[in-house]
């Protein structure tokens, strides 16, 4: 049973964490005054880790953390010359202008460091661009984000297969085979491809950035996840039959694979975080496709049963990391993450079926999340802990943990808070 009292409680905590811990952590310290761009490396005191890199994943979700805030009323104004400025060296420096495309890597003061070309990166630059464009009406944000929207269907489309190829040298010619990528598709790529053209479409409303959109989401559905148990697979050969799941050269969490670079249990293993994370990226796909979501409806509720009859902890609170398809669990630490993802899937849940399981379920992640994923008088969240809630990484920032993740989960939350209340104010009223 849902109290409007227990929302309310829940929405101020969120509000002041948002307001006075996690935006000032970001927007006292990203802003490069020296050489642009953010800087996005920070210890566990928040304090600059030197760190002399700049990577086209972490200024581009920084880029789009920044427009959504100032889109989404937080700020009062200032956020937006922040986006800016972002954009400014997205665009100047860490543009190929010989060949197309970002730059995966640069340093601190601009200069190449890695010229590869990753669709995992562009997927988040249309994302980032699009939204900057929504937040503050700049034009060149959605120039760009067409702009490499166009590349990735010119150069990364398996036309026999379908689907995208992934990592590309400079000149947009593939990457070999095994670590380099060059023979894999993946779930994480194709979901935050959907991700990238709902925001696309959002800004443009063009037929052809919303067919692709449609493509990107039919193979989520129809290849990407277990034809059983619906959850997300990691990896597929070109003609997607499932591949072992194997560590990449440019990857989130390549630490914790095995020496041998392949986990243990490389072809039955799906991720908690992201089966979640795609049920309300898909939600969100439908809404701005204005399409009814109760075609999906059977789908999703298999996913967040998966997810809250599996993935949650009941004892020591949070999702685990990943288990089999069938069921159960492989890896039972804690990523930062994924409690913020399946926080805001969660509550789709909830609007969407008014079930107490998935209520419960979030008010059990919510506060794991508050009680020991957030860094207490530092204000950002711990990216990794252990099962118990202790610091395994303490790192504030980097490359691959950045504002993301957080900062959208406490502001999607919030909004589904809200609904909650209206929809309950709505139902008393009847």
């Amino acid at each position: 049973m849902i109290e409007n009292k227990d929302v309310k409680a829940l929405i101020k905590e969120i509000e002041n964490h948002l307001v006075n811990e996690l935006l000032p952590f970001w927007t006292t310290r990203m802003i490069d005054k020296t050489n642009g761009g953010y800087l996005t490396h920070f210890d566990v005191k928040g304090n600059d880790s030197g760190e002399d890199e700049k990577s086209l994943i972490a200024q581009t979700r920084c880029l789009y953390t920044i427009s959504s805030a100032h889109r989404a009323g937080f700020g009062n104004g200032r956020y937006a010359d922040m986006a800016r400025h972002g954009a400014d060296f997205l665009i100047d420096k860490m543009w190929d202008k010989e060949h197309g495309g970002f730059y995966w890597m640069m340093d601190r003061k601009g200069n190449v460091k890695i010229d590869k070309k990753i669709i995992y990166g562009h997927s988040f630059a249309i994302y980032s661009l699009s939204e900057y464009t929504l937040a503050t009406g700049d034009p060149r944000g959605i120039e760009y984000a067409e702009k490499v929207f166009d590349m990735i269907q010119k150069y990364c489309v398996d036309t026999m297969y379908g689907g995208y190829w992934e990592m590309f040298h400079r000149n947009w010619t593939l990457c070999g085979p095994g670590s380099q990528g060059g023979d894999r598709k993946t779930l994480d790529v194709h979901m935050h491809l959907m991700e990238a053209f709902t925001t696309l479409y959002e800004c443009t409303g063009k037929d052809v950035h919303r067919r692709k959109l449609l493509e990107d989401i039919d193979i989520l559905t129809n290849r990407i996840i277990h034809p059983v148990y619906k959850t997300g697979i990691p990896q597929f050969f070109r003609d997607w039959t499932v591949a072992p799941q194997i560590k990449f050269d440019i990857i989130w969490g390549w630490d914790r694979f095995s020496e041998e670079g392949q986990k243990g249990n490389a072809t039955d293993n799906t991720c908690y975080g992201h089966n979640v994370e795609f049920v309300w990226l898909l939600l969100h796909a439908l809404d701005i496709l204005k399409t009814d979501p109760g075609i999906y409806s059977d789908l999703i509720r298999i996913i967040l049963d998966h997810t809250v009859d599996n993935g949650i902890d009941y004892e020591f609170g949070g999702v685990y990391v990943e288990g089999a398809h069938s069921g159960g669990v492989y890896d039972k630490e804690k990523e930062f993450w994924q409690q913020a993802e399946v926080l805001t899937g969660l509550l789709d849940g909830v609007i969407l079926f008014g079930d107490d399981k998935y209520w419960n379920a979030y008010r059990n992640v919510h506060r794991f999340v508050f009680d020991k994923v957030i860094n207490k008088g530092v204000g950002e969240w711990y990216p990794l802990l252990s099962r118990k809630g202790d610091p395994i990484w303490t790192h504030m920032g980097h490359s691959w943990k950045i504002n993301y993740h957080t900062v959208r989960s406490m502001i999607q939350s919030a909004e589904r808070l809200d609904k909650i209340l209206t929809n309950s104010g709505k139902n008393k009223s009847k």
